[in-house]
């Protein structure tokens, strides 16, 4: 297995590559298929405010990619590179990763990957899980969590299918027990939601299962 990563600057797409160093689809590629009918409601009213969406959603995406990294640097003991970053925007994102060490304040952790890109080579397919520890909530026992950080608006629908149905098993495939996994979303400015939501146990079969089926699509598009 082989990774071609980008910096985090830039944030280029990710090239996996199996064993045989053939290039695979990734996670994101396939749940992007999924139709997303709240980002084209998000445009049209950005629009109709007199304000160009894409000039918006880069501007936040840089907020959001500069909190990801605070947050994900932070968990294995180091520090951003600062000055790659205007001021204005690294205090937005300083300001939303707070939001996550309120959010995991008071529990206890031992984090044992941040940012691992993983390849099934079972299912042929690859992707980047961001946070893999054990995790302990205030009242419960140790176990083995995965979690996905999301610096947007909200969780979505498609979240689900992307974390539980592709990130997961990558995670169990290469060795790793997974035995809860969650979606936690930090807002870059007051209008996103700060959500965290642990997927129930009794839904992670539906969504791997809609993550087969995006695999199988995404193949069937591609031989055809």
């Amino acid at each position: 297995m082989t990774i071609e990563a980008s910096t985090k600057k830039t944030k280029t797409h990710t090239v996996y590559r199996n064993k045989a160093g053939d290039q695979v689809p990734g996670v994101t590629t396939m749940t992007g298929q999924l139709d997303k009918p709240a980002l084209l409601y998000w445009a049209w009213n950005l629009g109709m405010e007199g304000i160009d969406f894409r000039k918006y959603r880069d501007e936040k995406a840089d907020i959001g990619t500069c909190a990801h990294e605070i947050i994900t640097e932070s968990l294995q003991g180091r520090e951003i590179d600062e000055g790659i970053y205007a001021p204005t925007l690294l205090s937005a994102a300083q300001n939303s990763a707070l939001s996550f060490w309120e959010a995991v304040k008071g529990d206890e952790y031992e984090v044992l990957g941040v940012e691992m890109p993983l390849v099934s080579e079972q299912y042929q397919y690859g992707g980047t899980c961001d946070i893999y520890w054990r995790y302990k909530p205030a009242g419960r026992d140790w176990r083995f969590r995965l979690t996905d950080l999301k610096t947007g608006k909200a969780i979505f629908p498609e979240m689900f299918a992307q974390v539980a149905g592709g990130y997961m098993p990558l995670l169990v495939e290469n060795g790793y027990p997974v035995d809860e996994v969650e979606i936690l979303n930090v807002p870059r400015i007051e209008d996103d939601a700060f959500d965290r939501q642990l997927i129930k146990p009794e839904k992670l079969p539906g969504y791997q299962e809609a993550f087969r089926i995006l695999r199988r699509l995404y193949r069937l598009k591609k031989d055809l």
